[in-house]
């Protein structure tokens, strides 16, 4: 048996048939949540806006053209649901491992977890804390480029589409929020370097 088109289940749920959402869900559920961890870092509030970002889908599924693809329109609703939801919070939180080994290509790193130095714990976790609150400081097109880039691992064409913006583009914000990253973690450990030497 032929497996049901999107086209076809859109149409069926806008024909009335809203049980056919569940097979959206099911299909994008993991996407919609691991980009909303991407931005928050935590889970229950990943959930809960993943949650959110999927009624919006369902209320607003009549003025969704086709003229893209689901998936796009949808990391579309996740990311200003995601900058909304920061931008509603103090302080909001990020993501740290979109730093990780796994994305050395940016030029930056965490420290071990495995020190058995004290120094050198409390020190990670000030590093850690530093590159939160560099994450936190970048302007929201460096940061959403930067996120689907590096913790979705998007293509930059696909990143454009989500953005509305052309390749170039998306490849200029991802640079800079490197650039702006690694100037911020320089000075600190330049910072450190010189306590050290006083010491």
């Amino acid at each position: 048996m032929p497996s049901v088109t999107e086209p076809e289940i859109i149409e069926s749920i806008l024909s009335g048939n809203r049980n056919d959402f569940r097979l959206l869900v099911e299909r994008y559920q993991q996407m919609i949540f691991r980009t909303c961890m991407g931005y928050l870092h935590n889970e229950e509030d990943a959930n809960e806006l993943t949650q959110d970002v999927f009624v919006s889908a369902y209320q607003h599924l009549s003025s969704f053209r086709q003229q893209s693809a689901l998936s796009t329109w949808l990391y579309r609703i996740a990311v200003n649901a995601s900058l909304n939801f920061l931008r509603s919070r103090k302080k909001p939180v990020l993501r740290l491992d979109v730093l990780s080994d796994r994305n050395a290509a940016a030029g930056i790193s965490l420290p071990d977890a495995d020190f058995e130095n004290p120094e050198q714990i409390m020190i990670s976790r000030e590093q850690k804390r530093l590159i939160e609150s560099a994450l936190d400081g970048l302007p929201d097109k460096q940061k959403t480029a930067f996120i689907l880039s590096k913790y979705d691992n998007l293509p930059q064409k696909e990143i454009a589409g989500i953005m509305e913006i052309n390749e170039g583009a998306v490849e200029s914000l991802i640079q800079r929020a490197k650039t702006n990253l690694q100037k911020k973690l320089m000075g600190y450990f330049k910072n450190i370097t010189s306590t050290r030497r006083k010491i």
